[in-house]
C-alpha cells in the first residue's frame, strides 16, 4: 500500500537540502512505495496548502543546487503571524495533513525546526525530521547537513585574507556564523591557520589576545588572523550575562522577572557590533591596524560540497527506509557511519556545543593558537 509523505524545509537555507530531497524522493521512487508531496516555504506552506508533487521531474537535476527548491521560512506553528497578530495555527496544519491523507510529515531543519516539528507531534501528527544547519549545533547527531560546505567556505575566506593581512601588517578579524556554538569558527580557524580563535564556549580576555598578537610581532610576524564566532563573548560580558540570567531565576514576582528579562534582552541587543568593538580594542592595545570581515550569509550559499551531497543523499534515503518501516516521532541522526533514528524528544531544546576538551580545541592549542583564555 502506498504511503503518503509530506515534506518541507524550514529555517535558514542550507547547502545539501536539495540533495536530501532528491535522496528521499529517488528512494521513494525506486525502492519504497512512497508518494511525496512537498510544501513550499516551510510551515507557512503547510498552513496555506501550497504544495507540489515531488516526482521524478521535480527532483531531476537538483543534486548540485544550493538552497532548497521548496523554499523556506522561519514561521513557528505555535506562534505564526496571521491577520496581523500571532496565532497558534497547528490545528489548521493538521487539517492540511489530513486533507492530503498523509501518513507522515518530514521536516528538514535546524534546532527551531526540530522544536516546531515536535509541537506538531503533540497535535497527533506522525513526524520525522532531518538535521540541517551550518552551525552544527543540533543535539544527538554527530554532524548536520550544510556544515561541511560552510566550513569549506569559511576556511577559504581565511586563506584569502592571509595575503592582505601579511601585505599590510594588519590584524584581520574574521567573524564566522554559528550562533552560540563554536564549531564553524573553530574548524575553519584551525584549517585556515588562524592565529587567534574565539568561540562562545571559551570566554576571552582581550588582553590575552593582544599579548599573543604582540608576541607574534616581536618574533617578526607583523600580522595576525583572528577567527571569531558570532556568539563569542569576553569574560566580562559572559559574567554579566550569567548575572542577568541569575536575576531572572531569583525574581520573586512576575514584575521583577519581566524587568530582568528586559535587561537580558537589552544586553543581547547591545552585543550587536561587538566584533567591531573588539577590533577597536585590539588596535588600542597593540598599536596595529585592525580590519573586520563579516562573512555572513555567504557561508550558507552556493553549491554544496561533495560531502554534503553525500550526506544529504544518505539522510534522505535513510528517511525513506524508516518511513517504510513505520518509524516516526524521531530525527534521522548521523551516528558514526550509520543513519539512525533518535527520539525527537531527545533533540528539542538542546544545544550541541563544543566541549572545551574536544580534539579540535586540543589541536588548536598544540599548534600555538590563542583561544583568548
Amino acid at each position: 500500500m502506498t504511503i503518503n509523505v509530506g515534506v518541507l524545509t524550514a529555517g535558514g537555507d542550507t547547502p545539501g537540502l536539495n540533495a536530501a530531497l532528491r535522496g528521499l524522493g529517488k528512494s521513494a521512487e525506486y525502492r519504497y512505495d512512497l508518494q511525496l508531496v512537498g510544501f513550499y516555504d516551510g510551515f507557512r506552506g503547510l498552513l496555506q496548502d501550497r504544495c507540489i508533487l515531488l516526482d521524478e521531474s521535480a527532483l531531476s537535476g537538483i543534486l548540485t543546487l544550493g538552497g532548497t527548491i521548496l523554499g523556506t521560512s522561519r514561521d513557528k506553528p505555535r506562534k505564526m503571524i496571521v491577520g496581523g497578530k500571532y496565532q497558534d495555527m497547528r490545528d489548521a496544519m493538521v487539517e492540511t495533513y489530513n486533507k492530503h491523507h498523509l501518513d507522515v510529515l518530514v521536516c528538514m531543519g535546524g534546532g527551531g525546526t526540530q522544536k516546531n516539528a515536535f509541537s506538531l507531534m503533540e497535535k497527533g501528527l506522525n513526524v520525522l525530521t532531518l538535521p540541517k544547519t551550518i552551525d552544527n549545533d543540533i543535539a544527538n547527531t554527530d554532524v548536520t547537513l550544510g556544515f561541511d560546505t560552510a566550513l569549506g567556505i569559511a576556511t577559504d575566506a581565511i586563506d584569502r585574507l592571509h595575503s592582505t593581512a601579511h601585505s599590510h601588517h594588519r590584524i584581520i578579524i574574521v567573524e564566522v556564523m554559528g550562533h552560540n556554538a563554536g564549531w564553524l569558527a573553530l574548524g575553519a580557524g584551525v584549517a585556515g591557520g588562524a592565529d587567534v580563535i574565539l568561540i562562545p564556549e571559551i570566554p576571552f580576555d582581550p588582553d590575552k589576545i593582544a599579548q599573543a598578537i604582540m608576541e607574534r610581532s616581536r618574533s617578526g610576524k607583523h600580522f595576525s588572523i583572528v577567527a571569531v564566532s558570532e556568539g563569542a563573548m569576553s569574560i566580562h560580558d559572559h559574567k554579566h550575562e550569567n548575572e542577568l540570567k541569575e536575576e531572572i531565576t531569583l525574581a520573586e514576582n512576575k514584575k521583577e522577572k519581566a524587568k530582568a528579562k528586559e535587561a537580558l534582552e537589552a544586553f543581547y541587543t547591545g552585543q550587536s557590533g561587538k566584533t567591531m568593538r573588539l577590533a577597536q580594542e585590539l588596535e588600542s592595545l597593540t598599536g596595529l591596524e585592525a580590519r573586520v570581515t563579516i562573512l555572513g550569509y555567504v557561508q550558507r550559499g552556493g553549491t554544496p560540497s561533495a560531502r554534503d551531497r553525500l550526506l544529504g543523499s544518505q539522510l534522505g534515503g535513510a528517511a525513506a527506509a524508516l518511513i517504510s518501516e513505520g518509524v516516526n516521532g524521531a530525527m534521522v541522526a548521523v551516528k558514526g557511519q550509520e543513519m539512525k533514528p533518535v527520539p525527537l524528544k531527545s533533540v528539542v531544546n538542546k544545544l550541541r556545543t563544543v566541549p572545551t576538551d574536544h580534539i579540535w580545541v586540543d589541536t588548536a592549542r598544540r599548534v600555538g593558537t590563542c583561544l583568548g583564555d
